[in-house]
């Protein structure tokens, strides 16, 4: 089956199997190899995308069902050598370990600011519960999505944790 769809501002045309998954057409075919395979049950989130703005699992979702939609990878989000705020709050803010989920809970994070400007941490820790990380804890994700909130909202992000830390000597 012929599908078509806009990946990151760029239109596509490709023939794909009628049950070739998003996530295998974008790394696949597309070369986009940010999106993640992780459970492939939906449970994981590692391969978390938006279509047409909207956080999906592409792991659950059929090329086909794609067809004619905008996708955003995390390919997809810096803009002219910038990184996008979520991002760069990730880097600032030490929200990764192994980056295996960082992809996934990246578009989260971005799907959550794109509904919710300014979210609570308990919104936050909503917004990514689909999201699962082995490693951090979440703690340094969650700073790095209000990181990401302030610069999105024009504001200066709170400063890091360990600049308040008490150094005993």
């Amino acid at each position: 089956m012929q599908v078509s769809m806009t990946v990151n501002r760029r239109a596509v045309t490709a023939d794909v199997e009628p049950r070739m998954l998003l996530v295998h057409f974008l790394r696949e075919e597309l070369g986009l190899t940010g999106t993640h395979i992780g459970c492939e049950t939906s449970y994981c989130g590692a391969c978390t995308v938006l279509v047409d703005g909207r956080t999906t699992k592409s792991c659950t979702m059929l090329a086909v069902q794609a067809d004619g939609a905008e996708i955003l990878t995390v390919e997809g989000l810096a803009q002219d050598g910038q990184l996008h705020p979520v991002q760069e709050g990730f880097w600032e803010r030490h929200g990764l370990q192994c980056g295996y989920c960082t992809p996934g809970m990246i578009m989260s994070a971005v799907g959550l600011l794109q509904e919710n400007a300014n979210p609570t941490e308990d919104e936050i820790r909503h917004g990514i519960e689909g999201n699962l990380c082995r490693c951090t804890g979440y703690h340094n994700i969650v700073r790095a999505i209000e990181y990401a909130a302030a610069k999105m909202r024009g504001e200066e992000p709170p400063p890091p944790e360990w600049e308040h830390e008490e150094v005993i000597a």
